[in-house]
């Protein structure tokens, strides 16, 4: 069967077998359309079925969480964990607690991690989990109780061998802590099961500004190859978390210029730069709305809701919101106002039409897969420290960090000039993450 018969083949079985999942799909007919020159030149990968086992987890699992509120109330919520693939070492994914959770998201997630995870070159399969509950609004028991109560039908399937839970959102050093607490006394075993766990007892450093840190550093690698710097560029963040906090930070660092940040409600703009103090403040300790900032730094505007952020303009844009947060329109503003790189920090924040209109201006466009996997890889380098029971210096896991992102992009540029597509960093990432994963399983047989 010709390759692109076979992919469009695939596509419809994954669309047949996944109905009403909208996230998945996109996720995975953005891989398989890169796929066409790999099949070309690889048969045995059409002959193994690699295709057709790779879109389908080897995993699912769906479980009720009880759990008890703080006015005695028995509550229900539904939790998930998608074993997607193995290939290349245990499962390795975070858990999202909020409530759009649902099969579909959790799977879309835990596809990409496949691919994101054969980039950072380190052990790891894919995987993704979470829950349809909200942390917000819940007292620090209600989150215990919940957390106890889903790792208490988790744990029975995961292992530092087996599958490594991380945080994601709605999951921080909290929620870890406690899951980790519950694993811990129901296994009689201290372990590293789980990754983004306190510094006294298991975490690593530099793990907190892992995913941030790690996208400003391959769009530095990106800006070099095109002999431009972040210094003295400025730069459009949407998100106001984990990501976009340290994205600002390190983009700060190297001489950026960050302007604006954002929470779901709208977002601010400041023409004489972000003060990470004052946001850090905000968000990190008092846990208030961004646009506070305004109250403090009267040059800042702020605008509510976020669709307007991408009109501000900038030379970089970082967005590390949610998936797909920025769309056609949205990109064409970028686009006409001058900027040349857009990095996804979230997952898939950027809809398909705005990445087709990014490569058909020559923006230089990194894709999630690649630009945000700094923080899995810190996870892994997490699982390393545990299994030889040390701590490594901020400085060497900020180093061994770079040189991941650093290679990441350098793999998929390579990858993408072979099969015909350079400059095509979707396809790149797609591609050199794919063979990875492809080879082996091939090599393991009929698994």
């Amino acid at each position: 069967m010709p390759a692109n018969e076979l992919i469009q083949t695939v596509y419809e079985q994954v669309l047949k077998r996944n109905p009403g999942e909208p996230e998945f799909h996109q996720a995975v007919r953005e891989v398989l359309d890169c796929l066409g020159p790999v099949l070309d030149k690889n048969p045995d990968y059409v002959k193994a079925g690699i295709l057709e086992r790779l879109v389908e987890p080897e995993r699912q699992l769906i479980f009720r969480i009880p759990w008890q509120d703080d006015k005695g109330n028995f509550r229900v919520n539904r939790g998930f964990r998608i074993e997607f693939n193995s290939a290349l070492g245990p499962y390795k994914g975070g858990i999202r607690f909020h409530p759009s959770v649902y099969i579909g998201i959790i799977k879309f997630l835990g596809f990409e991690q496949i691919l994101k995870n054969s980039l950072t070159g380190l052990m790891m399969g894919g995987g993704k989990g979470g829950a349809d509950f909200d942390p917000k609004g819940k007292s620090d028991n209600e989150v215990m109780r919940f957390c106890q109560s889903f790792i208490t039908e988790l744990c029975r399937h995961i292992g530092p061998d087996t599958d490594i839970p991380a945080g994601d959102i709605g999951v921080g050093g909290r929620e870890i802590g406690y899951m980790f607490g519950q694993y811990k006394r129901i296994r009689n075993e201290f372990t590293g099961v789980l990754t983004g766990k306190g510094l006294e007892w298991g975490g690593s450093l530099a793990r907190t500004e892992a995913t941030g840190y790690g996208l400003v550093y391959i769009t530095e690698e990106a800006l070099k190859a095109n002999g431009k710097s972040i210094d003295g560029m400025t730069v459009s963040i949407s998100g106001s978390g984990n990501v976009a906090i340290y994205a600002t930070e390190k983009a700060q660092q190297l001489g950026g210029k960050v302007i604006t940040l954002s929470d779901s409600n709208g977002f601010i703009y400041d023409p004489d730069g972000v003060n990470l103090d004052t946001v850090k403040q905000l968000k990190e300790v008092e846990r208030k709305r961004i646009k506070q900032y305004v109250a403090i730094h009267k040059n800042a505007k702020y605008t509510e809701g976020c669709s307007g952020i991408w009109g501000v303009k900038c030379d970089i844009a970082l967005p590390c919101a949610t998936q797909n947060e920025l769309d056609e329109d949205a990109a064409k503003i970028l686009v006409k106002n001058g900027c040349i790189i857009v990095g996804e920090g979230a997952n898939m924040p950027c809809t398909p039409e705005a990445v087709e209109v990014f490569l058909n201006n020559n923006v230089v466009f990194l894709p999630g897969k690649a630009a945000n996997a700094g923080g899995v890889a810190v996870s892994g380098l997490e699982m390393a420290q545990n299994s030889q029971r040390i701590a490594w210096t901020f400085e060497k896991a900020e180093a061994e960090l770079k040189n991941i992102m650093t290679t990441i992009y350098k793999n998929s540029s390579e990858a993408a000039e072979e099969y015909g597509r350079a400059g095509n960093l979707v396809a790149g990432a797609n591609i050199a993450g794919f063979i990875k994963v492809a080879n082996a399983m091939l090599a393991q047989g009929l698994v």
